[in-house]
């Protein structure tokens, strides 16, 4: 049997975008065993993929740690091609600790490179795609995500229902990137008026966005109570979503619901933006400071 290894570590935005390479490879590979190797916060959602016959979890040793890099090594091992999606300095380096196998990426030396820097100008899913090209992979199959899509909307905590129609607010962000946040009190006017047009926010994020999502009294207030299998239930069935340039917009824009995405300079939309999941742009609006960004700026962008 052909043994297959896909490499996406990253971070949530990027493992969503890479839903499409994962449904080609598998596609291309039907009767391989192939296996991911990710970080643990994705095993779980990629065990439950139909994409992969293995899951292995990447502890991300240090170079010096050669406990660490031993087990690495045969985690790397025994593949008859890999499929290298982080291309990253650190995932390139796992050419050598995997013994030089036929290779798609772009580590020095690999059997298919992809070169640059033409590749840095283009957004995720284009530059995913013409790596698989260049590897063979010609077919690009829309990913089937019922297996998050089809899951029941998670228990609320009492005494809260859900109600309909219902838009989803993200106002959070990685805790290190502060520029790429809307203000909060911007998201509790956005609440506001959506609430009086007759469609209820709802607020999702982390536990640690608890603060933003108490800018937003009208809101219904989710943060710390969702998975990442729940925000996609939730998604599929919300009308709308509006949030930063974070990874819970990747999961939304992945269902196919309409999203309105707020960027700043802080990254580029060109290159980073959630996609659909046949590859649908959502709605972007982008202020160098999202600070200047006006809450009737993003109302006209409502549809």
């Amino acid at each position: 049997m052909t043994r297959i290894l896909v490499i996406r570590l990253g971070a949530l935005g990027d493992f969503v975008l890479s839903f499409g390479p994962f449904a080609a490879i598998r596609a291309h590979h039907p009767t391989a065993e192939i296996t991911l190797l990710t970080t643990a916060p994705f095993a779980d959602l990629a065990r439950a993929a139909p994409w992969f016959d293995r899951v292995e979890v990447d502890a991300r040793p240090t170079w010096h740690d050669l406990p660490g890099l031993l087990r690495l090594r045969r985690q790397l091992r025994g593949f008859d091609f890999v499929y290298d999606l982080q291309t990253s300095g650190r995932s390139s380096r796992y050419f050598l600790l995997a013994g030089r196998p036929p290779w798609s990426g772009v580590a020095p030396g690999c059997s298919h490179p992809q070169p640059g820097p033409a590749r840095h100008a283009m957004h995720t899913i284009e530059r995913q795609r013409d790596q698989l090209r260049r590897a063979g992979i010609t077919d690009f199959p829309r990913p089937d995500l019922r297996f998050l899509t089809e899951r029941p909307i998670p228990d609320l905590p009492r005494p809260f229902t859900l109600p309909r129609p219902f838009a989803l607010l993200v106002p959070g962000a990685a805790p290190h990137r502060p520029a790429k946040r809307w203000p909060a009190a911007n998201y509790g006017a956005l609440a506001d008026i959506l609430l009086a047009r007759g469609t209820h926010p709802v607020v999702i994020g982390a536990a640690a966005d608890t603060q933003l999502a108490a800018a937003c009294p009208a809101a219904l207030d989710l943060t710390g109570h969702t998975t990442l299998p729940d925000i996609f239930a939730l998604a599929a069935q919300a009308d709308l979503a509006i949030g930063n340039d974070t990874g819970p917009m990747h999961l939304a824009a992945a269902t196919g619901c309409p999203c309105i995405v707020l960027f700043s300079a802080d990254s580029d939309p060109t290159l980073t933006a959630p996609r659909g999941p046949a590859g649908e742009w959502p709605t972007v609006l982008r202020r160098p400071n999202l600070a200047d960004l006006s809450v009737a700026e993003v109302v006209a962008a409502l549809p």
